[in-house]
């Protein structure tokens, strides 16, 4: 900045102006219609044809809460290490239209910013906080008991107490998944035979839809713990379903009628003793949570219609054929089927943050239950066990078991 103009004052160095080539050393050589300025005194003529010029470049001055702008301290340094006279001098006005394209002119030092740029990315910044928000809001898990939170028999206020414990005591009303080994005279078959047969008498005498999962909860438990011969199963079939109706229903089937649709295979005292049976065998124990109990919540929180009701009742229901299905928790088997009745009315996978928080399972842990669900469901209509396929294709069930297959799933 200064420069030694004779070694006779003792080698002190006087600070100088500076030439005009050195100031524009780093400018491009602007329009000789805008003449550079010197020093800060100008006459009166001047002032005015330099305040009549284009407004200078200077970028948004922006105050932040932790640290100052760049822009001020760079000028604050700038204004320590010049002279007053040499800072103006370098604060030169140039006609930026007369230059191709912004910053062909010259290059600017690095701290300095376009105040559109800042605007831009300060407007996108903030778009950008808005989608994620928006993103985050999406996926927020829904209240699904606050449109019955004023009614006093949704017992609101307990409902998570309850499957709490429903959750935990599941486990009891699981049978082993190989417990037909067991069975000297019976195979897999033939309980499948038998409840393929029961759910078309239950819904010919229009029973409740909890009395045929607590009909097949019972002749699995008590079949894993009490060996019965071959003629005996239909017997066993039958009391279980009596012992289902006593205690889910309003309105109980006599015993005859039960002996009357089993063809009067057997009598009216072997249905009550084989009743005593059952009841003892299982300690009077018939309050296990099944498949039925998690449905009903489970399809709440899928926020589900009509169509996707049926459908996952379809589904669940060809599982309860299926002794290869024993291996699930009656949870996982709910929230399987709710699973796989989505993905096959919507055709890709779905599963919100809803559904995951009140089943407790995330998508990757149903596939492996939800691939064989949708063989089961492509096999509906073929071989012997037809029972579940030809309740749901009436009207009654509207027409749900000729829903296309989720075949993507597989």
């Amino acid at each position: 900045m200064g420069t030694s103009d004779d070694a006779g004052g003792g080698g002190k160095i006087m600070p100088t102006r500076r030439a005009l080539s050195a100031i524009n050393k780093n400018i491009t050589e602007p329009p000789s219609s805008y003449p550079y300025a010197l020093n800060n005194k100008r006459s009166l003529s001047e002032r005015n044809v330099i305040r009549n010029k284009p407004p200078l470049r200077r970028p948004l001055t922006r105050k932040f809460a932790d640290n100052k702008p760049q822009i001020q301290e760079e000028e604050t340094k700038k204004s320590n290490s010049l002279p007053s006279e040499e800072a103006l001098a370098e604060r030169v006005d140039i006609d930026v239209s007369a230059c191709g394209k912004e910053g062909d002119c010259f290059n600017e030092p690095v701290f300095v910013q376009h105040t559109e740029t800042m605007i831009e990315e300060t407007y996108q910044m903030e778009e950008g906080i808005e989608v994620e928000d928006a993103d985050k809001e999406k996926e927020r898990v829904i209240n699904i008991d606050a449109c019955v939170e004023k009614n006093s028999l949704a017992v609101v206020e307990y409902i998570d107490d309850i499957f709490n414990f429903h959750n935990k005591s599941e486990e009891l009303s699981c049978v082993p998944s190989n417990y037909m080994d067991n069975q000297q005279d019976l195979n897999e078959m033939m309980r499948g035979i038998l409840i393929d047969w029961l759910i078309e008498v239950h819904d010919k005498f229009e029973l409740m839809e909890e009395t045929l999962y607590l009909t097949v909860n019972i002749i699995d438990r008590f079949l894993a713990v009490h060996q019965i011969v071959r003629k005996k199963l239909q017997l066993v079939g039958v009391t279980a379903l009596l012992l289902a109706c006593k205690y889910e229903e309003v309105s109980v089937p006599v015993v005859d009628d039960l002996i009357l649709i089993s063809d009067k295979a057997y009598t009216r005292r072997e249905v009550l003793d084989m009743e005593k049976l059952i009841a003892n065998t299982l300690q009077f124990n018939f309050s296990l949570p099944t498949p039925y109990v998690f449905m009903r919540r489970f399809l709440k929180a899928a926020e589900s219609d009509k169509k996707l009701e049926v459908l996952s009742f379809f589904i669940i229901e060809l599982c309860l054929v299926e002794y290869e299905m024993l291996e699930y928790t009656p949870s996982k088997l709910a929230a399987s089927a709710i699973y796989t009745a989505r993905c096959t009315l919507d055709g890709f996978e779905e599963w919100s943050k809803t559904c995951e928080f009140h089943t407790g399972y995330k998508e990757e842990q149903l596939l492996a239950c939800t691939r064989k669900m949708v063989a089961f469901h492509h096999n509906a209509g073929t071989g012997k066990l037809t029972g579940v396929h030809r309740k749901y294709n009436t009207s009654k069930f509207s027409y749900a078991a000729r829903t296309e297959p989720a075949g993507f799933l597989l």
